[in-house]
């Protein structure tokens, strides 16, 4: 099942119009479900008193600790139980509409490849993996769950007023590379991270990034990379917090401020921000240098 090239412009033979394929779930090598293994195991011994309590008790509720690549019918069975969300198999990165409407429906689009053995610990594009172990576990607790229904209903809506970029950068800054404050301390929650182990312990361990205190129309002012560590996280009070600002927020007219107004650069502190750490960059300037 391994294929190096999966962004398309049109569904392939044997997709559905809606771009969902089957998993195919009895073609997977054994040296497959042995990678997936590998990487659950790492990022197992990684997360606990790192990732969010909300993250670890949907990886336990969806028993994702068995063996092997999961079956996305018996995992869909289990977080319908509890959030109504299912997991379905696309052939790669589908269009933004494709993926808004599944979303608003509680439909997770999920990659049915997995990475090869020697791209352990970095791939362009999400795999199974990626998709299944950092994902679908924030899908079992209801409230994260609500968020990324009301997030999709709101893709169609970015679309038609020209603001999908900004409306992107909410996602990357939430559900991709977001953080959360537990009783007192940082946790990680977003799949770019707890599904990496190295950004596991960059995000909340190293000197470089800033980590700054949530705010709706910063994030979406936001530049972000996408091929290296990020240098800003931001930093949500809580779940509940985040859906009360989603879905009580008009974005219409913040769209229309957004754009009358320049992007922030990647890692600029601006002077209303609220700083909890306020980074080096010792690490970004090394990667740039």
């Amino acid at each position: 099942m391994a294929n190096d090239t999966h962004v398309l412009e049109r569904p392939p033979e044997g997709a559905s119009p809606d771009w969902t394929i089957p998993q195919n779930w009895q073609a997977y090598t054994a040296q497959e479900h042995a990678t997936w293994d590998t990487l659950f195991e790492r990022q197992a011994k990684l997360l606990p008193g790192r990732a969010s309590h909300a993250y670890l008790k949907g990886l336990d509720a969806l028993r994702l600790s068995e063996s092997g690549i999961p079956n996305f019918e018996e995992l869909s069975d289990r977080l319908m139980k509890l959030t109504g969300w299912q997991v379905v198999a696309v052939p790669g990165l589908v269009p933004d509409d494709v993926f808004f409407d599944h979303m608003a429906n509680r439909r997770f689009v999920a990659g049915n490849f997995i990475r090869r053995p020697d791209q352990l610990d970095y791939i362009q594009e999400p795999d199974v993996f990626h998709d299944v172990f950092g994902h679908v576990p924030m899908l079992a607790d209801p409230v994260f769950a609500d968020y990324l229904e009301a997030y999709g209903r709101g893709g169609v809506r970015a679309m038609e007023l020209g603001a999908l970029k900004q409306l992107g950068r909410l996602y990357w800054y939430t559900v991709e590379f977001g953080l959360v404050e537990e009783a007192g301390d940082l946790r990680i929650y977003g799949a770019g991270i707890v599904s990496s182990s190295a950004e596991s312990r960059f995000a909340l361990e190293s000197d470089s990034p800033n980590r700054i205190r949530f705010d709706m129309k910063r994030v979406m002012r936001t530049d972000y990379r996408i091929d290296d560590f990020q240098q800003n996280y931001f930093v949500i009070p809580s779940f509940d917090e985040l859906l009360r600002q989603t879905v009580e927020t008009d974005f219409a007219p913040l769209y229309e401020e957004l754009l009358a107004h320049p992007d922030v650069p990647v890692a600029t502190i601006l002077p209303d921000d609220d700083v909890i750490t306020h980074g080096t960059q010792d690490y970004a300037k090394a990667k740039l240098g």
